[in-house]
């Protein structure tokens, strides 16, 4: 990069201030890892981690009241690059979709014109990822391609929808929160609107309920956790509710659990309820005791069972599910605590960040929080504040506090899925799951290994954004840069604010350069009398005689120090109208309302003038560019030169001049500063009458000189402006008259645009460009030509109104708009989104988004293939890598905005490849990487050591099986779901049943749990539930009869072939589930299995085969559903991929990887289980290793990577052979067929980001 002191070219930009309340929920965090945030009609992107707005996105007309950033659940490669693609909706019913890096719109979709409700983007096909879903008021869903802005499909509802939520388990699931209820869709596919109109169910406001009336006297009172749950006893029901119980439904936010299946979490103001909606049935409750702060909002967590949840006084807890099993300290109290234990989910408060204040206009609007890592969170404000909060695991000495009753939290022995070595570095807050282990579940074995540290949870504030504040504002460009300010010029606008105090910023970074307070009442004007100083004035309100305080303040910035300018004089009189000061800076005129105006002299601070009594009223004034300072300068240094030649003798005269006058003329111009010439300057000013005065000021003597007659064609003249020889004259019937001085010509131009409010020229020498503010919009003229170069009206093309205008450069023009914003426009004053890449930003930004698509891919390379040739290191040109230096400059740059702390693990040795592919997909926010290497992690290691413990072991045979503490890799998090080892699923599902009886309500329940229990082979417990159906309900019968069948089953052949026939006729006749429950009772659940899929049930069956099945006929189905998924019309290969490396099947997995042109993941995948003995280099996987170690060289080599593609070609064996000679040759010639295909690849990059 080029060194500069001076960046003259601003870029574009809006400086954004408080947030609409329709913009309360427009906020989201993306895998990008960047925040976007609605403000008004424009859209901010901020980065988090340096707590920086790096683009503003202007292009809505009305308010955005929803942004989602798309997911990031693929493969990335040349052909679909990283990129950060946002969804924005406005309040007029139009979607946005844009390419945010060039501030551009890919498409605009538009279908009615009310809010829309909800929008989201699927996530779960690999086909496209374009699909956006939307809610468009009142009643229907649509689903739109957001690449292209067709509508694939639209559906009506009933009743109004509120929001909706996708289940993160299963794709074709989907609920709606409607005005009445909830209404559940099953069938929900990209192809076709859902058939039918779902399942409503209503919920009974947990307030109306009659469960709430009080419990009888005799029973003790129940604590409040406990009155919560009596309160919502029941709480959803399929008939509507009658209009006493439920006057409102007042939910405020439904979403799924990603943490584990079939929970849904519903908040209300003072309680959470965690659903099962295997039993439609509250299993959990988060009350808030009476003196509590209600909720506003929660987001559960994905990588532990957790909630973040938003407080009305902006106040986030984290709540962490309560482990089911005791802790071993607990185990030894009596057994009736152990039977409570388990009676509900218990989220227990485990840190809150401090609260903030909150006020009429002050209240917290919404929290986002990082999808990666779920360790930060991101509050926004209705003031336009955004506070960044950390959460940091602090290690504590154990059991510090017994007393709060809350068992400890352990962090995690593994960091990025493998064990921590002795000496290896790590990052405990690098998210959630490397900050504490898992919730335990009961009858696992709470392994505690010396590793295990207890911790602390802890929020720590690392960012603050804060708006401006609300308008009016006065604004000031400081003086333009010039060929003698350039070393030390700043871009500076001083903002005057409705409070008082004063706002500069600095407009090459956008940001808040000094606060300054400077008034006590609403800042009407400033002016600049330095580079580093400013003037500005203030009046009260007027007292009852007109009269009013005046305050007009002298400011230095580099120190602050700040002072009445006019002394005691401003109290009971006139308000000043306007200030302005002379072009030299020399003079300062003040003219008042109902008084005739003041001359000061700037630099001594004096009053030169105050004029008589009979001075006339001025309307408009201006000063006169034209000054005598370059002629006294010359006579000065001509007395001087002249002194200087006298003093030296005529024999030294011809070596010493030149050095000495070029002295002397240093001296004098450091002196003029010190001596201050007072030069010669002039002022015009209209009257009310709109006759032109002439004034000349000069020292302290003031001279009145030609007065012009008014032009019959103005009306009453509202301002002047002055540039070379163009003076220009606005009067408030909105036209303009331009006078050519030196031609004596003036010419008037209507505009028919009322009153002109302000009019400025440009700076820099010969620009004539002039900008004219309106009270409806703003106009720039070109006064050479006299003619108009842009306009901007409100109403028309924009929907704010203009407070006040100034020119920030020669091309550059600054408005302040009602909507609380300050934008910085080019001249063509449209909208004001620009490329992020041209930006120049404070703090560098990690963001590989931001780079070209080849560049992105080829930093993720330099990070995951490291060390290079034997050495670990942060420069990318230590590789061999040809690149144009540009993009070799910006890589490095990203490189060099990592942490210290990230760099570090990244360069240590210890960190082995599994976990460089987590933390790498981690860092560059790639789910569907992060997902994959976490499941290969897990099942490679979980092989790798079965394999250890016993080579004779079969091959294909989980290890899991068995005890547990033969394998002491942690589990897999549950939020894995079906991919979780066997024994692991069954004890979680076990203990979910477990709680589903406690919580049963009705027949109902009790025959769903007895069903469940059924299926997970407990006998027992389903026989005592089956007896407990009373005699008159008409299953009474039907469910004794069943069960003396349960018990009374043998495991004779006449039986058991008998209930085979039965069972396979109730599934032949449509009785699927209780085909399949009688198929249980006699161990015949792998044909269950097999009727489950023949019938579509997949993931029942997969379900089925995890809690019933031995390891062999287990991996049989999951095999099977492994290649249903890969089936075209279903299209989940990468799910189809996580249940084969839940099998084992690493080979497959490879070849898979391989035929779907994942070439970086398959090289890296083969390399891992080579390294971890699980795939041994033999003929049968020999094609395999060379095809996909040869094919990523050669990816390497497309992105100029020829050091790593060597490497790669080199281990393929004969496979790479070729490859390696072309490298080689290419070496010797440097040829420029290399060159070629690099120009070749990087067209195909550009137009893959343009498109």
């Amino acid at each position: 990069m080029i060194p500069y002191t001076v960046n003259i070219k601003l870029a574009a930009r809006t400086l954004t201030g408080t947030v609409h309340l329709q913009n309360k929920t427009a906020v989201d965090w993306g895998w990008q890892g960047l925040i976007a945030q609605g403000c008004h009609s424009s859209i901010l992107i901020i980065d988090p981690k340096t707590a920086q707005t790096i683009q503003v996105l202007e292009r809505h007309k009305a308010n955005v009241v929803k942004v989602k950033w798309s997911r990031e659940n693929y493969h990335h490669s040349l052909s679909s690059p990283y990129s950060l693609r946002l969804a924005s909706a406005d309040a007029a019913g139009k979607i946005i979709v844009w390419d945010v890096v060039s501030g551009t719109a890919h498409c605009e979709i538009q279908e009615h014109a009310k809010p829309i409700q909800d929008m989201d983007w699927l996530w779960a096909q690999d086909a496209s990822r374009d699909l956006l879903l939307a809610v468009h008021p009142p009643n229907y869903i649509v689903l739109w391609n957001g690449d292209t802005g067709t509508k694939l499909w639209k559906k009506s509802y009933a009743e109004n929808i509120l929001s909706f939520s996708f289940d993160p388990f299963d794709p074709s699931n989907l609920a709606l929160l409607t005005s009445e209820g909830i209404v559940f869709i099953t069938d929900f596919s990209h192809s076709k609107p859902p058939g039918s109109a779902g399942k409503k169910v209503y919920i009974a406001s947990p307030h109306a309920s009659p469960a709430h009336t009080k419990p009888a006297p005799a029973a003790p009172a129940p604590t409040g956790a406990k009155k919560a749950l009596n309160k919502v006893k029941v709480l959803i029901t399929n008939e509507k509710p009658s209009a006493e119980a439920v006057t409102l439904n007042d939910c405020l936010q439904l979403s799924y659990l990603p943490s584990k299946r079939n929970h849904m979490l519903l908040l209300y103001p003072r309680e959470i309820l965690i659903l099962d909606l295997e039993l439609s049935q509250t299993v959990g409750v988060v009350a808030i005791e009476r003196s509590g702060v209600p909720f506003i909002q929660a987001v559960p967590c994905a990588q532990r069972d957790a909630l973040y949840c938003l407080h009305e006084n902006g106040c986030i807890t984290l709540r962490v599910c309560r482990s089911t099993s005791p802790s071993p300290d607990e185990a030894g109290q009596s057994s009736t605590d152990a039977g409570e234990s388990a009676q509900e989910l218990v989220y227990d408060l485990r840190s809150q960040c401090d609260a903030i204040r909150v006020t009429k206009t002050v209240r917290p609007y919404r929290m986002v929080i990082c999808p990666v890592n779920e360790n930060r969170a991101a509050l926004v404000v209705s003031d336009g504040r955004v506070m960044l909060w950390e959460l940091k695991a602090h290690p504590v000495k154990s059991s510090t506090n017994p007393s709060s009753g809350l068992s400890p939290l352990y962090s995690p022995v593994a960091f990025c899925g493998t064990p921590l070595t002795p000496n290896q570095k790590h990052i405990p807050d690098l998210s959630l799951n490397s900050m504490i282990g898992h919730s335990l579940i009961s009858g696992v074995e709470p392994a505690r290994p010396s590793g295990q540290q207890e911790v602390l949870l802890k929020f720590l504030l690392t960012g603050l954004l804060s708006g401006l504040p609300l308008p009016p504002f006065a604004l000031r460009m400081c003086p333009p840069l010039t060929t003698k300010n350039i070393n030390h010029y700043q871009p500076l606008l001083a903002v005057g604010t409705s409070n008082g105090s004063v706002l500069v910023y600095n407009l090459t970074s956008g940001l808040l350069h000094k606060e300054l307070s400077v008034h006590s009442c609403e800042v009407r004007g400033i002016e600049w009398i330095s580079l580093t100083s400013f003037l500005s004035f203030a009046t009260s309100a007027p007292n009852n005689l007109g009269l009013v305080r005046n305050e007009l303040q002298h400011v230095d910035l580099p120190t602050g120090r700040c002072f009445a300018f006019r002394g005691e004089r401003g109290n009971d009189e006139p308000a000043i109208e306007m200030i302005k000061v002379s072009h030299l800076k020399q003079y300062l005129v003040v003219v008042f309302r109902d008084k005739p105006l003041e001359l000061w002299d700037v630099r001594t601070g004096t009053l030169l003038r105050e004029m008589a009594k009979s001075f006339p009223t001025v309307t408009a004034l201006e000063w006169s560019p034209s000054h005598n300072l370059k002629s006294l300068k010359k006579k000065q240094l001509a007395a001087r030169e002249a002194m200087a030649r006298q003093t030296v003798s005529d024999a030294e005269q011809s070596s010493v001049e030149s050095s000495v006058i070029s002295m002397l003329q240093d001296a004098e111009s450091k002196s003029e500063l010190s001596q201050a010439i007072s030069a010669r300057e002039h002022f015009v000013f209209t009257d009310t009458d709109g006759q032109v005065y002439h004034i000349t000021v000069e020292g302290n003597t003031v001279k009145d000189g030609a007065r012009i007659p008014p032009d019959g064609s103005m009306g009453s003249i509202a301002c002047i402006a002055w540039k070379g020889d163009t003076l220009v004259l606005g009067d408030v019937d909105g036209n303009l008259n331009f006078w050519d001085l030196k031609a004596r010509l003036s010419r008037a131009v209507p505009t028919h645009r009322g009153w002109v409010k302000k009019i400025r020229f440009a700076p820099g020498k010969g620009n004539q460009k002039l900008l004219v503010m309106y009270t409806d919009g703003a106009e720039v003229w070109d006064t050479k030509e006299v003619q108009m170069v842009s306009s901007l009206r409100f109403g028309r093309n924009v929907s704010y109104r203009i407070l006040d205008i100034d020119w920030c450069t020669s091309d550059k023009v600054v408005l302040a708009s009602d909507d609380g914003c300050i934008r910085v426009l080019e001249m063509a004053m449209k909208s004001a989104s620009y490329r992020m890449d041209e930006q120049d930003l404070t703090d560098p930004v990690w963001c590989p988004y931001l780079l070209l698509p080849r560049a992105a891919l080829t930093l993720k390379a330099f990070l995951l293939l490291q060390p290079w040739s034997g050495t670990f290191t942060m420069d990318i040109t230590h590789v061999d890598y040809n690149e144009k230096d540009e993009i070799k400059g910006l890589i490095q740059e990203q490189l060099n905005s990592l942490s210290n702390d990230m760099k570090s693990i990244l360069q240590d040795p210890e960190l082995n490849l599994l976990q460089r592919c987590i933390v790498v997909s981690r860092l560059f926010g790639d789910e569907s990487d992060l997902q994959f290497w976490t499941v290969a992690a897990h099942y490679l290691q979980a092989f790798a050591q079965a394999r250890q413990l016993s080579v004779a072991d079969a091959e294909g045979q989980p290890p899991t099986e068995g005890s547990p503490s033969s394998c002491p890799v942690s589990h897999l998090d549950i939020c894995h779901d079906t991919l979780c080892e066997s024994t692991f699923f069954q004890r979680f599902q076990l203990d979910r049943v477990h709680l589903q009886e406690v919580k049963r309500s009705s027949y109902e329940h009790t025959k769903k749990c007895a069903d469940q229990l059924l299926l997970l082979g407990q006998t027992d417990r389903a026989v005592q539930l089956l007896l407990e159906t009373s005699a008159d309900n008409p299953s009474y019968y039907c469910d004794s009869l069943k069960a003396c069948l349960v018990t009374t089953i043998t495991s004779s052949g006449p039986s058991q072939s008998t209930i085979k026939l039965v069972a396979t006729n109730m599934i032949a006749n449509g009785k699927l589930a209780e085909g399949v429950q009688l198929l249980c009772l006699i161990d015949k659940a792998a044909d269950a299995c097999r009727y489950l899929q023949t019938y579509g049930e997949w993931n029942r069956a997969a379900w089925l085969a995890k809690v019933r099945l031995n390891p062999a006929e287990s991996s049989d189905v999951l095999k099977r559903w492994a290649e249903h998924l890969c089936s075209p019309q279903v299209n989940q290969k990468s799910k189809a991929i996580l249940v084969l490396l839940s099998l084992g099947c690493f080979h497959k997995v490879g070849e898979m990887l391989h035929s779907m042109r994942y070439f970086d993941r398959a090289a890296l995948f083969v390399e891992a289980c080579l390294k971890y003995g699980v795939m041994e280099a033999n003929d049968t996987t020999n094609k395999l290793i060379g095809a996909a170690f040869s094919d990523y060289a050669r990816l390497l080599r497309s992105v100029g990577m020829r050091e790593g593609a060597a490497l790669w070609a080199s281990k393929a064996g004969g496979a790479g052979e070729a490859l390696l000679e072309e490298l080689f040759k290419k070496e010797g010639a440097e040829g420029e067929g290399e060159a070629e295909l690099d120009q070749d690849e990087e067209q195909d990059a550009l137009l893959v980001s343009t498109d």
